[in-house]
C-alpha cells in the first residue's frame, strides 16, 4: 500500500511573459494545466499506472501570480475509489529572491487509472498513517464541503 506522503509532489514554474494574460499575471489556463500535470504525477505514484483527468471538483483562484514570480504547486492523493484517485492541489505565489510565498489557488482533481489498452485499472488502497497525513486528508476533504 502507498501512503499519502509517498504521493506528495511539488513543482515550481517561473512565470514568463508567454504564460501571462493582459494583466501581466499568470493566465489561469496555464496554472490549471500545470496543476493537472502535477496532480497526475501524484495519482500515478499511487496507481502505478498512467492516470487521466476525469474531473475538477473545485478550482478557486484567490490571487494572481505576476510575471517573474514562481508558481509553486503541490499535489497529494487523499482519497481513492475502485479505479479513481482524488488529489488536492494547492498553488502559491513565490518570490524567487526571498522564497516568501502566498497561497493563490486550491483545487480538487479526480484522475482515473488506465492500462495500456486505455481501460480503467483498479488502484491500490491509500494508507494514512501519521498525524500529518490525517491532517492533510481532512484539509482536502474540507475543500469539497
Amino acid at each position: 500500500m502507498v501512503t499519502l506522503s509517498e504521493t506528495r509532489i511539488e513543482n515550481r514554474y517561473r512565470v514568463q511573459p508567454n504564460h501571462a494574460n493582459n494583466y501581466e499575471s499568470l493566465h489561469g489556463g496555464n496554472l490549471m494545466k500545470w496543476m493537472d500535470e502535477v496532480g497526475a504525477m501524484a495519482a500515478m505514484r499511487l496507481a502505478g499506472e498512467s492516470c487521466v483527468t476525469a474531473g475538477v471538483t473545485e478550482l478557486d483562484f484567490q490571487r494572481p501570480v505576476p510575471i517573474g514570480e514562481i508558481a509553486r504547486i503541490e499535489a497529494y492523493v487523499y482519497e481513492t475509489g475502485r479505479t479513481s484517485v482524488k488529489a488536492r492541489l494547492r498553488a502559491w505565489r513565490e518570490d524567487p529572491r526571498s522564497g516568501e510565498s502566498t497561497p493563490t489557488t486550491e483545487a480538487v482533481f479526480t484522475f482515473v487509472s488506465i492500462g495500456e489498452d486505455g481501460s480503467p485499472v483498479e488502484v491500490p488502497d491509500l494508507t494514512v498513517e501519521t498525524g500529518e497525513e490525517r491532517r492533510l486528508r481532512e484539509e482536502a476533504r474540507s475543500v469539497e464541503d
